[in-house]
C-alpha cells in the first residue's frame, strides 16, 4: 500500500504544481507536506484496487499530456464561476452520462458521512470547506463541488470501483470521512477525533 501511495501522491504533486491560477500561485503550491498529509491518508482509506486503478489514471493522463489536477479545478468551475467555465470546457474531457451515474451517489454519500462528523465533530469540521455546493461562490468552494470536480478526472473503471467501494461501507456502517480524518489527525500526534475535537476546541 505505502508504495503505491508513495507513487500517487509524488505524481499528483508534480501535477498540482503546475496548475496554473488565475489569480496566481496559490500558497497551498508550496505546501508540500499538508498536500502529502492529505492525499495520503486520502488514498490510505481506499482499497488497493481502487489505489492501482486510479495510479494508471493518472499514469495514462501523463503519457497524452494531461493535467488531471488542473482539469478537476475546471470542472469545478461549470458550479462556482459559470462563465469562465464557458471559456474552458471544451479543452476538458467531456463527461460521460456513465460517469455522471457514478459520481452523483459517491459524492451524496460523503456529503451525508460529513455532515455526519460535522455533527459530532464541529470543531474539526470546521476547519475545512462548506459542506454542500449551495454554498459555492467564486472565491469559495464546497467539499461537495470540489469531490465531484475530481471524481470527474477519474476514469470509469476507477469511479466503478470506488461506487462499490462506498456502497459496501454503507452496508457496514462504516464513515470513509470519518476513517481519512481519523487516519489525519493522528499525523498531527491525536490519538483519537475525540482528542483533537477536545484539544483543538479549548476543552
Amino acid at each position: 500500500m505505502e508504495q503505491t501511495v508513495e507513487q500517487i501522491v509524488t505524481l499528483e504533486w508534480q501535477m498540482f504544481d503546475k496548475v496554473h491560477n488565475r489569480g496566481g500561485r496559490a500558497a497551498c503550491q508550496d505546501d508540500a507536506r499538508t498536500f502529502s498529509i492529505m492525499r495520503s491518508n486520502q488514498l490510505a482509506a481506499w482499497t488497493e484496487e481502487m489505489r492501482q486503478s486510479y495510479w494508471r489514471d493518472l499514469q495514462d493522463a501523463q503519457a497524452v499530456g494531461r493535467n488531471p489536477l488542473a482539469e478537476k479545478y475546471g470542472y469545478m468551475m461549470e458550479r462556482t464561476n459559470p462563465q469562465e467555465y464557458a471559456q474552458i470546457r471544451d479543452q476538458l474531457p467531456a463527461r460521460t452520462p456513465e460517469k455522471e451515474a457514478l459520481i452523483a451517489p459517491i459524492c451524496a454519500a460523503h456529503v451525508a458521512w460529513l455532515e455526519q462528523m460535522a455533527e459530532r465533530y464541529p470543531t474539526l469540521a470546521g476547519r475545512g470547506r462548506a459542506i454542500r455546493r449551495e454554498q459555492d461562490s467564486p472565491v469559495s468552494t464546497s467539499f461537495e463541488t470540489y469531490l465531484w470536480g475530481e471524481l470527474a478526472t477519474y476514469s470509469l473503471q476507477t469511479l466503478r470501483l470506488y461506487a462499490a467501494y462506498v456502497a459496501q461501507l454503507r452496508e457496514q456502517g462504516r464513515n470513509l470521512n470519518g476513517e481519512i480524518l481519523l487516519n489525519t489527525v493522528r499525523q498531527y500526534g491525536y490519538a483519537s477525533l475525540d482528542e483533537a475535537e477536545a484539544r483543538l476546541s479549548g476543552r
